[in-house]
């Protein structure tokens, strides 16, 4: 087992750490909720995956 931190992975969006839920959300400019329903919606944990999906839903609007 690795030790806490010692490897990352950096395309993924780990929900149990606030700051990365954060980060996506600063990052895109929407709430960390809509990260949250995003990840649920999508079903991924993978960065692009997520970005994507809130950047197409905000084309709709």
């Amino acid at each position: 087992m690795a030790k806490q931190g010692a490897k990352t992975d950096r395309a993924k969006v780990n929900s149990g750490q606030d700051y990365e839920i954060s980060h996506v959300a600063q990052k895109m400019g929407v709430s960390t909720q809509q990260v949250v329903g995003a990840k649920r919606a999508t079903g991924s944990n993978d960065r692009k995956v997520i970005e994507q999906y809130i950047a197409d839903k905000g084309k709709k609007k």
